[in-house]
């Protein structure tokens, strides 16, 4: 079985929700990045142990958060050693409008998982683009290279819709299930 994790900061608890439905679609382990930009050496740990690590953040002005990047900053230990080399890494991300700028979170967490050496994960699922579409559908928001969610600015945690937490469990299912066929 392929060991996963997940590794996000969230800054309002939205970005947690959706890495627990990740997690939990990929049975991964949940390492957080604090609110000053660390991780435990545990987490460390777990994300070195890793095969797949998915990775999350908010999508702040356009890209991750100020705590994400110096988590990716600090991150150049194992990539001078070239530790991660040949893991499979995939991203998700949420912001408060529906674009807000989140395929440029996405494109920021793809090119750090490449300056990693590793292979990265898509969603494999297609969007909900008909007519009789509802927002509350799997991939309303039409991602193809991470999940994406989207939650109003005055909406709590709580209140996420169902149908994007769901296409983030669906997506850590994919990425698990890519990662255990690299294992083989």
């Amino acid at each position: 079985m392929a060991k996963v994790a997940v590794v996000c900061h969230s800054g309002y608890g939205h970005t947690l929700r959706m890495a627990q439905s990740v997690a939990a679609g990929a049975d991964a382990d949940l390492v957080l990045i604090d609110a000053d930009g660390n991780v435990s050496d545990d987490g460390w740990a777990t994300l070195n142990a890793a095969d797949a690590i998915i990775m999350g953040s908010p999508t702040y002005m356009g890209s991750v958060s100020w705590q994400f990047k110096k988590f990716a900053d600090a991150t150049s230990k194992p990539w001078f050693g070239q530790a991660w080399k040949d893991k499979v890494f995939a991203g998700f991300t949420n912001s408060a409008t529906m674009n807000g700028d989140k395929h440029s979170t996405l494109h920021y967490l793809f090119t750090l998982a490449m300056q990693h050496s590793g292979v990265w994960v898509g969603t494999g699922l297609m969007p909900s683009n008909s007519k009789a579409a509802q927002r509350n559908d799997i991939n309303y928001v039409g991602s193809f290279a991470g999940a994406m969610a989207q939650s109003p600015s005055d909406a709590s945690a709580e209140d996420m819709l169902p149908g994007d937490l769901e296409t983030a469990r669906l997506f850590g299912q994919r990425v698990a299930h890519i990662t255990a066929q690299f294992k083989r």
